[in-house]
């Protein structure tokens, strides 16, 4: 054999090797998977050199950006609300009624992700199309340049401008028909703005619905069920989940080594562990060999440092049952192979306990992000598919 098809060979050879992942059996076109899970690794990968470099780690992601161009069904417009960038998707043809209206926080673990990324314009013109709604897409800054609470606050000033009786007017937004939706840390921000509406005397009008899409909830608790099964699974490794969880809160490495060993919760907050305590909110299936450890805490300097990890804003999970109860119709999505399962699962329980009507749809068959993977995966359609329907019958 000579030296160019030993080359080919070796290279190809190598190729499989990187791009070869075990995925579940019931997984559906498990070598699409593949390949989309070797482009994420190869992107980790690129980002840890740029910033090795000192270049912006995610730089590569603004390839992922599309500019606002109206169809001939949607005129999409990038404005401010409150001083926060947001893309409005609204229908084109003319109602004699007040249309429902969906406000969507995009995921991206609070580092990355843009309403401005071909997924979410692409859901933002599915909404308008399936809903006849108006859509608000927004977006925040970002880690590891800004930490908790300013996401929190960028989407919370950008839903407080909207849900006034002005600006619902002159979009043509029935008040009484909007929904707050969310996935990943986008659901995570949702949850929390939606708690913090409840309480909030300036804002008269609230959203009829919330839905979070495998949010991340609580961040004291690493080492549920979901976090062990998962860690390696496509299309979040539960290191880049917990990388995610310190940037929110800070640069300082400390942070993500104590909670990689699950020890960064003080003692002195230990009565917070009640609210994601998994061996009573999880359902039977999904403890089945799983031990449920005490809590091993670490030093109360972290938490001093950096308390927004404690903080019912950052950790919907922790907010009191008098709280929860006053929440509107949820709709939470879970998936089977993803590391954040367990807390959208715990949600379901704690609120379903305390008398909210909780619409929870489980994903057998599919990692985290389904969502984002409608143009590729035959199972991502049909989510996508069921999901908007629940929004059409709902909202």
């Amino acid at each position: 054999m000579g030296k160019k098809p030993l080359s080919l060979l070796i290279s190809c050879a190598l190729l499989a090797y990187f791009v070869y992942t075990p995925v579940p059996e019931n997984i559906e076109q498990p070598w699409k998977v593949m390949i989309a899970w070797a482009l994420v690794r190869v992107h980790i990968q690129v980002a840890v050199l740029l910033d090795i470099l000192g270049f912006p780690p995610f730089a590569l992601l603004h390839l992922l950006e599309v500019s606002p161009i109206s169809d001939a069904n949607v005129t999409v417009t990038d404005t401010l609300f409150n001083e926060v960038p947001v893309r409005v998707f609204e229908p084109k043809q003319k109602s004699s009624t007040m249309r429902r209206a969906v406000f969507y926080i995009h995921g991206g673990g609070w580092a990355m992700g843009d309403a401005t990324w071909i997924p979410y314009d692409d859901l933002g013109r599915e909404m308008v199309n399936k809903l006849d709604a108006v859509v608000v897409s927004t977006n925040y800054r970002r880690s590891p340049q800004y930490h908790f609470p300013t996401q929190f606050e960028d989407v919370y000033d950008a839903l407080r401008w909207f849900l006034r009786k002005k600006v619902l007017a002159e979009y043509g937004v029935d008040p009484t028909r909007i929904s707050i939706a969310g996935d990943s840390a986008g659901g995570n921000l949702a949850a929390a703005a939606t708690q913090k509406l409840l309480d909030d005397p300036a804002v008269k009008i609230k959203v009829k619905i919330q839905s979070l899409i495998y949010p991340a909830l609580q961040a004291l608790d690493v080492d549920l069920p979901s976090y062990r099964e998962n860690a390696h699974m496509p299309m979040l490794r539960k290191y880049n989940m917990v990388l995610f969880w310190s940037l929110y809160f800070t640069s300082d490495k400390a942070l993500k080594e104590a909670m990689l060993a699950n020890q960064h919760t003080p003692v002195e907050s230990s009565h917070l562990f009640q609210f994601v305590n998994w061996s009573t909110l999880l359902p039977e299936r999904f403890q089945k060999g799983h031990l449920y450890t005490n809590p091993i805490h670490g030093h109360s300097d972290l938490a001093k440092k950096y308390p927004g990890f404690l903080d019912v804003r950052a950790s919907p999970l922790l907010a009191d049952d008098s709280k929860l109860q006053r929440l509107p119709l949820t709709h939470i999505l879970t998936c089977q192979y993803d590391v954040l399962r367990d807390d959208g699962l715990m949600y379901v329980s704690r609120l379903r306990a305390a008398g909210v009507q909780v619409v929870h749809e489980h994903v057998e068959d599919w990692f985290h992000g389904v969502l984002s993977f409608s143009k590729y995966f035959r199972a991502s359609r049909r989510e996508l598919n069921k999901y908007l329907k629940w929004l059409e019958e709902n909202l």
